[in-house]
């Protein structure tokens, strides 16, 4: 069975389910470019746990408005994909046997973070699907070594995604119409960060606080870049990242896509 490739993808605003761009169409397309996976295991931005990883066991998951203030057209949105339990379990031993301490949650469902690409990728919510959190507070090398924990599951026709944004400053996100214009400091960042992944500079990536510009005015916090560098991490050594796509949303989310094969 062929491995497939790990993605990061940029979930951007919850608008994303229902409205057309760049970003949407892309999400849209990207199941076609792939193998039928047997089960996708979600790490999302918007499920942290503190002391170690939470994995989801829920074998029929709810789908998680996790959201205000948006279209009440996307509360009606329902993506109910059959949970993978047993996988999930097996996804709790590896990261145990690697080091972590795990919880086990038999009912949480899909946050947003999860239903929304989900919902663009796979409509029609027949391929089994569960979550794992990430780690509040810990580094993105953590994050890596998380990663490589669940790169095994990829032997079996697993699909790993990392759900985040590469940039997200929900700050500045106001009033801002989906087309605004993109400023240097959220385009210097992405470029820079591309630059990282292109040249396989993992260590240089995680330590994107000091190095990468403008980070702390495109990151205020990390959740949501952590995805990154668990989908690094489950892609082994000497991955290759490819940038399936790159567009800039509401002026200061970045919505690229990448691929590590």
């Amino acid at each position: 069975m062929s491995k497939h490739p790990v993605l990061f993808v940029s979930h951007g605003s919850p608008m994303l389910a229902i409205t057309d761009s760049p970003a949407q169409r892309c999400l849209k397309q990207l199941s076609k470019t792939l193998p039928r996976p047997k089960a996708v295991v979600i790490i999302s931005a918007h499920w942290e746990s503190m002391g170690g990883p939470a994995v989801s066991l829920a074998s029929a998951p709810e789908t998680i408005h996790d959201f205000g203030g948006f279209s009440p057209v996307l509360r009606d949105i329902r993506y109910p994909a059959p949970g993978a339990p047993e996988i999930a379990e097996q996804a709790a031993t590896l990261l145990q046997e690697a080091g972590f301490e795990v919880r086990r949650s038999r009912d949480r469902g899909l946050d947003h973070g999860a239903w929304i690409p989900m919902y663009l990728m796979y409509p029609d919510a027949n391929i089994p699907t569960f979550q794992v959190s990430v780690l509040r507070g810990a580094s993105a090398a953590e994050h890596e070594r998380l990663g490589r924990a669940l790169a095994a599951l990829r032997e079996q026709g697993v699909l790993i995604i990392g759900s985040g944004s590469l940039t997200h400053n929900l700050y500045e996100f106001g009033g801002r119409s989906l087309d605004s214009a993109v400023p240097s400091w959220v385009s210097d960042f992405s470029t820079w960060m591309m630059e990282r992944l292109h040249d396989n500079q993992k260590e240089a990536s995680w330590d994107y606080r000091q190095q990468a510009p403008f980070a702390a005015r495109n990151h205020p916090t990390d959740e949501h870049l952590m995805p990154l560098f668990v989908a690094m991490g489950a892609a082994g050594d000497n991955w290759q990242a490819e940038r399936i796509h790159a567009s800039v949303e509401y002026s200061v989310l970045a919505m690229d896509v990448y691929a590590f094969s």
